[in-house]
């Protein structure tokens, strides 16, 4: 597996609002995309910084992920996603690599992406996700 580029960075908010109003009027960039992925209890709002993207995600469920990592760290970086050929097959080369996985094979992400995350206690607590379209 080697990573193509980095994907987005994934960025836990209480208010999917305000944090877009943050960075379209301080930061000075815009939001080109919001959807709500309900599998994951999420919903996501996009913006572009040159190749890279900025995803911001709010808990859609006090269930979700990202709910319980706001009530635990805060508001901040959730994850860093790198863009791959294939999301199941990187998948299968980091495990046999000795890496903790969450998800063993890809799943929906959004926009269409399908994604797959390492376990952070393997990435030396960064929690990774793969894509690839």
């Amino acid at each position: 597996m080697k990573p193509n580029k980095i994907e987005h960075i994934g960025i836990a908010v209480s208010n999917l609002d305000e944090a877009i109003r943050y960075w379209e009027d301080i930061m000075g960039l815009k939001c080109y995309n919001i959807e709500e992925v309900v599998d994951q209890k999420v919903k996501t709002a996009f913006f572009k910084v040159g190749e890279v993207k900025i995803e911001l995600l709010e808990a859609t469920s006090p269930e979700s992920t990202i709910a319980s990592f706001i009530e635990k760290k805060g508001q901040g970086i959730h994850h860093i996603a790198f863009a791959v050929d294939n999301t199941n097959e990187a998948l299968s080369d980091v495990e046999a690599k000795g890496v903790k996985l969450i998800d063993k094979t890809s799943r929906a992400g959004a926009e269409g992406l399908k994604i797959g995350f390492l376990h952070p206690k393997s990435t030396m607590g960064i929690l990774t996700e793969l894509c690839s379209e």
